[in-house]
């Protein structure tokens, strides 16, 4: 089998690729990424001295994708991945939607000329953000938690669900004590770049279609483990933990400034035996959009993770902000059960041993942190 990794030298995308060299015997990698990120060059000539052909080049040039070789599939792992990203100032509006849409574009064209699957590593920010804003939580042992009892914590089924969906997904509720399903409405506003993955999504799945070509789109929670380019709006479970090592400032943003909003974490790592699956099952008739996620086992509150971070690695003080930051929401945990069902997938590496992977990998390297930003 031969695949084209996109986003090779990030974050998840070299660690997908080191775990499908070990997990799938027989597999030829061709890489491409920009280097854009800082960070991402360290890890360019570890992957080509596993073998993989990595090429420097950019998925929004189409030359470059027109100078590759013709592969399998595609694991789009490339993208923009700041939820500010657009409207802080550091990207443009139009830079964001030409990486993240237009880049996706020229994937899809590519697939087309050479009839390869195409898997999408999405995003849970493709959900919509009034009603999570406005979800009914409560603070429990320091984190927020949705109020089931409240009739407003269930919104309705988004108007994205159609009717050749399977039954067992249309069937399901928009939100459950397990986090987010795939029916949760992704009606704007989601962000700009939240709106460049779902439109990629639909893309996706509409090239597949009228070209006749398998697409596998996977929206993961909140990626982290050592080696993550962390940052305050991106990868905050390695920045905060790095962060706190150094004793460098660190702040609760908004919801009244306690650290109470929760998100969930997933290891890169686990989504290598998905991939296979899928990659393997091309045809399984399954829904295309799933949640790949480590779910509320793996979910914790900024305050929870500075209570581990002040039991792991010593005292210190985190100031409150309650000034709210652009698309803040409470409390995001999604269900991946529905991709358990139809590929027998979940994580493997739960919340405490990535915690751990992080802090030693901060220990390690002190100046992680200037590396990266």
């Amino acid at each position: 089998m031969l695949l084209l990794i996109t986003g090779i030298c990030g974050f998840a995308g070299s660690i997908i690729a080191r775990g499908l060299l070990e997990h799938l015997p027989g597999v030829k990698i061709t890489g491409i990424d920009s280097l854009i990120r800082k960070g991402s060059e360290t890890n360019l000539e570890p992957l080509r001295a596993l073998g993989i052909d990595v090429r420097v080049g950019d998925i929004r040039n189409e030359q470059d994708l027109a100078d590759l070789p013709s592969a399998d599939w595609v694991l789009d792992c490339a993208a923009n991945p700041s939820v500010l990203a657009g409207v802080d100032g550091k990207t443009s509006a139009k830079d964001l939607l030409d990486h993240n849409l237009g880049g996706t574009i020229h994937l899809l064209e590519y697939c087309r000329r050479h009839k390869a699957g195409f898997i999408l590593l999405s995003t849970s920010r493709v959900y919509s953000i009034p009603p999570l804003a406005s979800l009914p939580v409560e603070v429990v042992n320091n984190a927020y938690r949705p109020v089931f009892s409240s009739p407003s914590a269930f919104p309705q089924l988004s108007t994205d669900t159609h009717s050749s969906r399977p039954s067992t997904l249309v069937s399901r509720p928009a939100l459950s004590p397990l986090g987010l399903t795939e029916q949760f409405s992704t009606l704007p506003p989601i962000s700009l770049y939240g709106s460049s993955k779902k439109c990629s999504e639909l893309l996706a799945l509409e090239y597949g279609m009228t070209f006749d070509f398998p697409v596998r789109i996977n929206r993961c929670g909140v990626l982290a483990g050592a080696g993550q380019f962390g940052k305050a709006d991106q990868g905050i479970f390695s920045f905060w933990i790095h962060s706190w090592a150094r004793r460098l400032p660190l702040k609760f943003i908004g919801f009244g400034g306690g650290g109470h909003q929760v998100r969930d974490c997933l290891h890169p790592r686990d989504i290598v035996p998905l991939l296979i699956a899928q990659m393997g099952d091309a045809g399984r008739k399954v829904d295309p959009i799933l949640n790949v996620s480590g779910g509320v086992e793996s979910a914790m509150s900024l305050a929870q993770l500075s209570e581990w971070c002040r039991e792991r690695l010593g005292p210190h003080q985190v100031a409150s902000d309650t000034n709210p930051r652009p698309f803040d929401i409470p409390w995001m945990v999604l269900d991946s059960s529905a991709v358990g069902e139809a590929w027998g997938w979940m994580p493997r590496t739960l919340m405490p041993p990535i915690l751990e992977e992080i802090a030693q990998h901060a220990e390690q390297n002190p100046d992680w942190l200037e590396l990266v930003s």
